[in-house]
């Protein structure tokens, strides 16, 4: 029994226009209010009854998760989820010394996801993200590890960052380039992978500096040795364990660009890319991506925050 103001109902009772005063005292709806009015209010409510109804149920198919076997039928349809690794981003990726495997975050990412979808991986490995990112058109992978940028979102759904790491150049070391300011002006050439996560935000950012591209990170950074460029972009770690062995060569402090690094999949899949969502920020939350990061010496790469986006 439920209490209205001054007034109980008695749910299931046949006579819908009985009320009860609280002192038992019976007195008739249609007396207090007409049966025009009342024709209205029991309208109304069925109306309300019906969008409550509805509403419930669209919320709670919001929130509900994607089952595993249906994401596993989107992402890896004949079994097999084909992962792509980038082992030209050694932050995210590195090869095995034993056994050449894939090993480092990217890896471990997909290797925990086929585990919970319930299917076998195979990892097809690139040297470079531009290269990953032209293959998504050949269909060749179903899951790959690349930093956002809008250029390739034209073709790739990406989920939120995982990791942040710097983008930065490397300059000979009498360069008089001293600062990230002072390596946008004319005369500059820059190295860069093409295709990468820099090269496509230096082609937008830059004013001054031309960009000359290589295929790939380590190839940029052979160029920039042979043609004796005036710097290479690249992403920092990468580049400091260049610097160690040349001392030639000296890193600008600071950075030209943070470098958002995500889980993604080709367009048109969009019944996993909330799965994958929710995977990354479990993954992130969970010490899981920090974990790896440390055990692979990439301990320095920064876990990135939580996403505010649904």
């Amino acid at each position: 029994m439920r209490q209205q103001g001054n007034l109980q109902r008695f749910p299931g009772s046949r006579r819908r226009n009985k009320w009860f005063t609280m002192t038992g005292k019976r007195c008739s709806l249609l007396d207090r209010i007409g049966p025009g009015a009342l024709i209205v209010v029991e309208a109304l409510a069925r109306i309300a009854f019906l969008l409550l109804a509805f509403t419930s149920s669209d919320v709670t198919s919001a929130m509900a998760d994607d089952p595993a076997s249906d994401v596993a039928r989107i992402l890896a349809p004949t079994g097999t989820l084909r992962a792509a690794i980038n082992f030209g981003n050694t932050v995210l990726a590195q090869r095995d010394p034993a056994t050449g495997e894939p090993r480092g975050i990217s890896a471990e990412l997909a290797r925990e996801l086929a585990r919970r979808l319930g299917v076998t991986i195979a990892f097809v490995t690139f040297d470079a993200a531009g290269k990953v990112t032209e293959a998504v058109r050949q269909g060749v992978w179903d899951i790959a590890f690349l930093a956002i940028d809008p250029v390739r979102g034209a073709d790739i759904d990406f989920t939120a960052s995982y990791v942040l790491i710097e983008g930065t150049y490397l300059v000979p070391r009498d360069s008089p380039l001293q600062t990230i300011a002072d390596v946008d002006r004319d005369g500059v050439r820059i190295a860069v992978g093409r295709g990468s996560a820099y090269d496509l935000y230096l082609t937008r950012a830059l004013k001054h500096a031309a960009l000359v591209r290589a295929e790939g990170p380590a190839a940029s950074i052979r160029m920039f040795v042979a043609d004796r460029l005036e710097a290479v972009a690249g992403v920092k770690q990468p580049l400091v364990a260049y610097a160690r062995t040349d001392p030639s060569v000296r890193i600008i402090p600071g950075r030209f660009m943070s470098i958002e690094q995500a889980m993604a999949t080709p367009k048109g899949r969009d019944g996993a890319v909330r799965y994958l969502k929710a995977y990354v920020e479990e993954m992130k939350a969970s010490g899981f991506v920090a974990e790896v990061l440390e055990a692979t010496g990439q301990g320095d790469a920064a876990v990135a925050p939580p996403s505010l986006a649904e």
